[in-house]
């Protein structure tokens, strides 16, 4: 995927309205991956050089906050709970699952596109612990046949 054209406008265009905002870097990467999906690895000269920074600065800081993604998202993404209730709850059991079910780990997408696969720190579901979220809906109690059954599912609908 080449960063060109449109993707590279839509860039150059975000960096110029958010550059004057006091520590302007994160809200520049957010408005990226909320227009994109991600930051492409192409655009970190072109953010750096609109904030005077080096490029090594910008990519430290995109690899520092696994939020930021630097790859397209599936089309689906799954969260996972790491938080204490979850892992106490067969969280890291679940984990092991998922990873070995879609054949990747945290912060990536299947080969196919349709999943991606990240950690968050709680869902707020801690009563029905482990949690996960597949786009907007959130499940509890998952174990790994009520996984494979909510990835079928969402595959279909996808």
């Amino acid at each position: 995927m080449s960063y060109s054209g449109a993707t590279q406008t839509t860039v150059q265009t975000i960096a110029a309205a958010l550059k004057a905002k006091p520590g302007a870097l994160l809200p520049i990467l957010h408005e990226v991956q909320n227009t994109l999906g991600y930051i492409p690895a192409d655009s970190v000269a072109d953010i750096a050089s609109a904030l005077n920074l080096s490029r090594a600065e910008v990519h430290g800081v995109i690899s520092f906050y696994h939020y930021f993604r630097d790859t397209p998202p599936g089309k689906q993404i799954i969260q996972l709970c790491r938080a204490e209730s979850c892992q106490a709850m067969g969280g890291m059991k679940l984990e092991a699952h998922v990873k070995e079910r879609l054949g990747i780990d945290y912060h990536e997408t299947t080969a196919d596109g349709q999943f991606s696969l990240e950690p968050v720190y709680c869902l707020g579901n801690c009563a029905c612990s482990p949690a996960m979220q597949i786009g907007s809906e959130i499940y509890g109690r998952v174990s790994p046949a009520s996984f494979d059954a909510a990835v079928s599912e969402e595959g279909e609908s996808a």
